[in-house]
């Protein structure tokens, strides 16, 4: 087969920006094993506009003009919008499928006329929600339970068909190459450092606010002025794009600020890039890893994959880490618990307790890589064209049954968490609303039902 593929950001061919990109050379490579030939349209930079292969059936042409650097890859010109959509409509000729990765190119009559697969690879970024809305497609894959329960109860509360086209596919980790090991030397030469004078903490996320820096400083200052760790240095990967991003300089600026405020100059280490080859070796590197943000991931790679290497991670309570590995198998804390959090961590920097066997094979048992491809393969090769999704839309009434959002969780004393707004807030009255009503409660029950629909604590259920 002749598949097209989209991504509207950049790739690169040596080296991966994210959890995202190494998903889909993954599948676009395991799809040109199987002898199809592939291409992948992607953003052109000044330093990325010739093409490149990931494997020789694997062709990957820089061609898209999307803003660069992101956020805001739409604030582009019109013309520039019809000459993305003209470079679409020309490689898609003689076509046989379409994949599109993310879900971002806000054109769905282009390829209306070819059985078409969208990954949404994110819950955030208006891009792909919009994707989501604008869906046009014969299958659409998430990559988390969760993240399915996401498109179901928004675009879907629309599209009354989304759910049969809707699978989970969990993203996979190839455990030969991340497991516990010595580190490659090569990793030293990007971080100069001997671990055998350091405890070591990873924050191995992109310079975003909502990736949970400000927490892992405020979980470091804890470490080093109540708990004693005077040893400790916190790895931060810099941007591999931070000279470009105002935003990202900011962010930057304003953490090292805060670290200097809270005497951790020397506790903490910015470094370049890591690349895809050598994260087994960062993993291994570290005695604990840190994923303390607020961002509504998608899957969210990087507990699991330290977890895969032997060392141990501390997830916050938010969005897909709440379910990828059980309560019993895993110790997470609630968003801004940062208290809390520095005493998981402290328990584990003494303890140095090995990654237990049952954790090892659940991952395994749930995240392997090759049972990810095989899916992509089967949705990619295997999806047939199918009629169009029609919207359906009903007004609201006061008998309308609600049910709490899938972005919510209900703790403690009717406290409940918003992974959208990032906030605790207690709320008795819903709470005594879903003990009495378990499968949905009708929408003007409470005077405040509507606020509470309205502001995304409630969903409409999905079978009104």
């Amino acid at each position: 087969m002749k598949i097209i593929a989209t991504s509207i950001n950049p790739l690169f061919a040596d080296q991966v920006i994210g959890g995202s990109t190494k998903h889909l050379r993954n599948v676009m490579v395991r799809l040109a094993e199987m002898g199809h030939e592939i291409v992948i349209l992607c953003t052109q930079r000044p330093d990325t506009s010739r093409p490149f292969h990931w494997h020789e059936r694997a062709l990957v042409k820089p061609v898209f003009q999307y803003k660069q650097p992101f956020p805001q890859p739409y604030e582009i010109p019109g013309y520039a919008m019809a000459y993305n959509i003209q470079t679409l409509v020309d490689h898609l000729t003689g076509a046989d499928r379409f994949y599109m990765h993310d879900g971002e190119f806000l054109f769905p009559a282009v390829y209306e006329h070819l059985p078409a697969i969208i990954s949404l690879r994110d819950n955030v970024y208006p891009e792909t929600m919009l994707g989501s809305y604008l869906f046009r497609g014969d299958r659409l894959i998430t990559i988390a339970d969760y993240s399915r329960q996401v498109v179901l109860h928004g675009p879907g509360r629309f599209l009354k068909q989304l759910a049969e086209r809707t699978i989970a596919i969990p993203n996979g980790i190839d455990f030969d190459r991340f497991r516990p090991q010595a580190p490659d030397p090569a990793i030293f030469e990007r971080i100069p450092i001997d671990p055998a004078q350091h405890t070591i903490i990873l924050h191995p996320h992109r310079p975003e606010r909502s990736k949970g820096l400000p927490q892992t400083i405020a979980v470091a200052d804890r470490l080093v002025h109540q708990y004693g760790f005077n040893d400790l240095l916190v790895l931060v990967p810099r941007w591999f794009d931070a000279d470009k991003g105002a935003d990202t300089r900011a962010f930057q600026q304003e953490m090292e600020q805060e670290i200097a405020q809270r005497g951790l100059n020397g506790h903490f280490l910015f470094h370049d890039w890591i690349p895809q080859s050598l994260m087994p070796s960062y993993y291994n590197l570290g005695d604990l890893t840190l994923a303390l943000g607020h961002f509504v991931e998608a899957f969210g790679n990087t507990p699991y994959e330290s977890l895969a290497c032997g060392t141990p991670a501390i997830p916050a309570r938010i969005a897909t880490h709440r379910s990828l590995v059980p309560d019993d198998l895993l110790d997470k804390v609630h968003f801004g618990d940062n208290e809390r959090a520095a005493a998981l961590a402290a328990e584990l920097l003494r303890e140095r307790p090995q990654v237990s066997p049952a954790v090892t094979h659940y991952l395994q048992s749930h995240y392997d890589v090759e049972s990810q491809l095989r899916a992509y393969a089967e949705a990619i090769l295997e999806t047939p064209k199918q009629p169009p999704l029609r919207y359906t839309f009903q007004p609201l009434t006061g008998e309308t049954r609600c049910q709490l959002a899938p972005w919510c969780y209900e703790w403690g004393e009717a406290n409940f968490y918003h992974d959208f707004k990032a906030t605790h807030q207690r709320l008795p009255a819903l709470s005594e609303l879903l003990a009495a009503y378990p499968d949905g409660f009708p929408l003007d029950a409470h005077p405040d039902g509507r606020d509470w629909l309205a502001n995304g604590y409630l969903t409409v259920r999905r079978d009104e």
